[in-house]
């Protein structure tokens, strides 16, 4: 199921950013052409969006994957509102680096279309809307496939000024002025403040209680490591069974960990897991709990925890294989009591993100908070206008 789903992924991937993201091509020909190009529109769109709601000189850029699902639109919204309250004199807007869920969500599947754009369009904007102080911060769980892209591509080309949309006199002025914010389990350490974090909330103490407790994160495709981004869900395993033997953690796309892997761990064993340049063996003691709720592991609720994770007509889901392998498992609950989705009422079943639990939410803004600190130090960035010849 793993390897079939990641092909499809990459597959719609390549389609969506052909039609979204990949636009030189396209540029050229709508400029021969007289007509302005999609890439045109979006930046006049996020250009005035900026112009309308500047209110400062400092800016914090929230970056998601994105999603498909209101559910997960109002976990944003909620996320960049607490953001507002919590860094009071900075600007706050909030970008998609997913091609397929910003072309999605201009669509509109089941709800009223929405624009969320990608990084690089927010930073041409917020370039030329004359900015002094830039913080990027990272809504993703672990420092993989998805940070990398932006902290290294976006963020990069923004520095080197690539499309020359800035003056030189601007890119001096944003010399050490410009910071990225790390994901949420950036370094092991992160990854046991989270175990705590998590071991603390009320919903999952409770169903800790009543037997195993199985958190779904999304991990990196197979083989792929990403400078120690699939090692931090290891680490946050190892931190949480500290804790309780009854906490396991797997991921939809790296390898040793899928549903049918935690099954095995459940039952006991030995395992050795090859991560990148890590080699790590665990043992697990066999656990006869008869019961299990999972939860999920990534910032929203969207596709992955209602289909991967909760889809009780789907053979593969994590739902349907742990309740096959005898264990009496729930993938929602209803005792969320912090729940984003307008639609929500107490009780109903639910599946709370990571970005709606107040705790962790916290996390993700100590990070802007360190790395607001970093700025005019030699840990910002610089431009290549102000480097040493």
């Amino acid at each position: 199921m793993n390897k079939i789903k990641y092909f499809m992924l990459a597959m719609m991937a390549f389609v969506a950013s052909a039609s979204f993201t990949a636009c030189s091509s396209d540029d050229d020909n709508n400029k021969n052409s007289g007509k302005q190009s999609n890439y045109e529109e979006y930046q006049k769109a996020v250009n005035q969006t900026v112009n309308s709601q500047k209110k400062s000189d400092k800016v914090i850029l929230l970056v998601a994957f994105g999603s498909t699902w209101e559910q997960a639109y109002d976990t944003f919204d909620k996320v960049v509102d607490e953001y507002k309250s919590a860094f009071s004199g900075w600007d706050v807007y909030l970008s998609f680096s997913s091609a397929i869920c910003i072309n999605q969500a201009r669509k509109g599947e089941n709800v009223a279309p929405k624009d969320y754009y990608d990084p690089e369009h927010w930073l041409t904007a917020i370039g030329l809307a004359g900015y002094k102080q830039i913080v990027v911060q990272s809504l993703q769980v672990i420092p993989g496939e998805e940070y990398r892209r932006v902290r290294d591509s976006y963020v990069k080309d923004f520095m080197n000024n690539r499309n020359g949309d800035f003056t030189d006199a601007y890119m001096k002025s944003i010399d050490r002025k410009v910071v990225v914010g790390t994901p949420l389990m950036a370094e092991e350490s992160d990854a046991k403040a989270l175990a705590t974090t998590l071991n603390d909330e009320a919903d999952i103490k409770a169903a800790l209680a009543n037997g195993i407790v199985a958190f779904m994160g999304h991990g990196n495709p197979e083989g792929y490591d990403y400078y120690g981004g699939n090692v931090r869900y290891i680490q946050l395993e190892e931190y949480l069974r500290a804790i309780s033997p009854k906490y396991y953690v797997g991921t939809v796309d790296m390898a040793e960990t899928y549903a049918e892997d935690v099954l095995k761990h459940i039952a006991g064993g030995k395992f050795d897991y090859k991560i990148g340049d890590v080699t790590k063996s665990v043992t697990y003691a066999a656990n006869d709990a008869d019961k299990a709720q999972l939860f999920v592991l990534m910032s929203i609720a969207g596709d992955h925890a209602h289909n991967d994770m909760a889809d009780p007509d789907d053979d593969e889901s994590w739902y349907s294989l742990f309740n096959e392998a005898g264990i009496e498992t729930k993938a929602y609950e209803t005792n969320f009591t912090e729940a984003c989705w307008r639609q929500y009422k107490s009780g109903d079943e639910y599946i709370p993100g990571l970005a709606e639990r107040s705790a962790v939410r916290k996390l993700w803004m100590n990070h802007t908070t360190a790395a607001i600190k970093k700025l005019d130090t030699d840990e910002a960035l610089s431009t290549p206008t102000t480097a040493a010849e």
